[in-house]
């Protein structure tokens, strides 16, 4: 192994910009994979077909989402303070993947055979075969956490890139040959999560920690910590994902084949705060809380600049990225895909300024937070979803975003003790970027 396991400090790493371009990178040349994988699905199983492929990715990661208790976001704040805890935490992952993961297939199981209509309009096979990579999906949570803890953003990278690499080239296959099916994809996609999972594994085993054995006291501190972020969590992913469920139940596969291909271009806004989210974690749970709130302002100032240029390219650019590539049969994808985009901005407020809460040990108002998203988006897509079918889910999940960066920027700043007018742009953040970029080039350190 090439890192120390004991004491408080990491390995060495890079300049922090380096990792947040190169993740950022990653996202980008993953979501440019998963649109043509989620091209070819469209354009040949239609409509119909892709709206059942999206509710069965949609169910599987809401129901790993919702089993892990969120005991993997414990691991930087445990794992970064006491790196002597790796071990123990990585054999924790794998006990608490396959425990949790276990019982949250047989609860659903037994919910699909009472209220049928749970299972929507995806026969049982191919949900069953979704649902039976829940416990991989939960590992690989953890153990993203721990090569996250250790800077190795790299083999996070790879692993993440897999998925859509792994699901395109083999897809793009079977279509060829006229073999692509709603079940092949979903099998396909269930090899990727593995082929990502074994990057993760080897990376721990080899380069961080490698696997202890769990330990009841410390999985114990991993759930009731994870238990205080994992409603807010939760309450993200069913901002994300509940929509795309009660409108594949209410209106349909084809609604929810048109707002999945809204979404598939949306989502592309959320990778850059997401990026400077996961690199500034570690960093953030040895900050103090001046010092975060300054790290956290400045990242945020710029990240909603470069959003709000891709939100306006968006918008302009939809009849392109909907029409002329999925196919006319997806043109009502364009005005899903404009409301959604307006919704950019909470999404980076509700991403980089959450992580600093809990980093900083206040999981729940991170939590609270995310809750005024959650019931934003299941009042709205209640109201909204029966009426306008996948319009009103757009209008919803916008409606969601916004509210929930609001209340994110207020808890925010009155938990870390700055200003509000500290996050409002004001063109500094472009010669910010410069004196980065131009470090970088020179491959010197620089600071702030």
């Amino acid at each position: 192994m090439d890192s120390q396991v004991s004491g408080s400090l990491p390995r060495a790493r890079r300049a922090p910009v380096v990792d947040m371009l190169a993740s950022y990178g990653a996202k980008i040349i993953g979501a440019a994979l998963g649109l043509g994988n989620v091209l070819i699905v469209a354009r040949v199983l239609g409509p119909d077909g892709r709206g059942s492929v999206a509710f069965v990715f949609a169910t599987t990661l809401l129901v790993a989402q919702l089993a892990s208790l969120g005991a993997h976001w414990a691991i930087p704040n445990l794992g970064v303070h006491d790196r002597s805890l790796l071990r123990v935490l990585t054999g924790n992952s794998v006990a608490l993947s396959l425990v949790l993961g276990g019982s949250a297939v047989a609860v659903v199981g037994l919910m699909v055979r009472v209220f049928p209509a749970v299972g929507g309009h995806v026969d049982s096979g191919t949900r069953w075969i979704g649902l039976a990579s829940v416990p991989v999906v939960i590992l690989s949570y953890c153990l993203l956490m721990v090569a996250q803890s250790d800077y190795r953003f790299g083999f996070m990278n790879i692993s993440m890139l897999l998925v859509p690499m792994t699901t395109l080239s083999v897809n793009s296959i079977l279509a060829a040959v006229g073999a692509l099916s709603v079940r092949s994809v979903i099998v396909v996609w269930v090899i990727g999560q593995v082929f990502g999972l074994a990057v993760l594994v080897w990376c721990v085993h080899t380069h961080v920690a490698g696997f202890g054995r769990p330990d009841a006291r410390v999985a114990a501190k991993m759930v009731g910590f994870g238990i205080k972020a994992h409603v807010g969590q939760m309450g993200m992913a069913g901002t994300y994902r509940l929509d795309q469920w009660l409108l594949g139940a209410i209106s349909g596969a084809r609604a929810l084949g048109l707002y999945s291909v809204a979404v598939a271009w949306a989502e592309v806004l959320f990778f850059l705060p997401e990026a400077v989210a996961m690199v500034q974690r570690p960093d953030f749970v040895r900050a103090s809380r001046k010092e975060a709130f300054r790290r956290a302002a400045t990242a945020f100032r710029a990240t909603v600049l470069i959003t709000l240029v891709s939100t306006a390219f968006m918008v302009v650019a939809a009849p392109f990225l909907c029409t002329t590539i999925f196919g006319a049969a997806y043109s009502g994808s364009i005005r899903d895909l404009r409301i959604l985009a307006l919704g950019g901005c909470g999404i980076v407020a509700i991403k980089q300024l959450g992580v600093v809460l809990t980093t900083q040990g206040k999981p729940l108002l991170e939590t609270g937070a995310i809750l005024v998203a959650l019931g934003a988006t299941a009042l709205a897509d209640l109201l909204l979803i029966p009426a306008h079918a996948d319009i009103g889910a757009s209008i919803a999940s916008t409606l969601s975003y916004s509210a929930g960066g609001v209340a994110m920027v207020v808890v925010f700043v009155r938990t870390l003790g700055g200003q509000a007018a500290d996050l409002v742009p004001r063109g500094t953040e472009l010669s910010w970027v410069f004196v980065k970029a131009r470090a970088l080039a020179r491959r010197q350190p620089a600071t702030g």
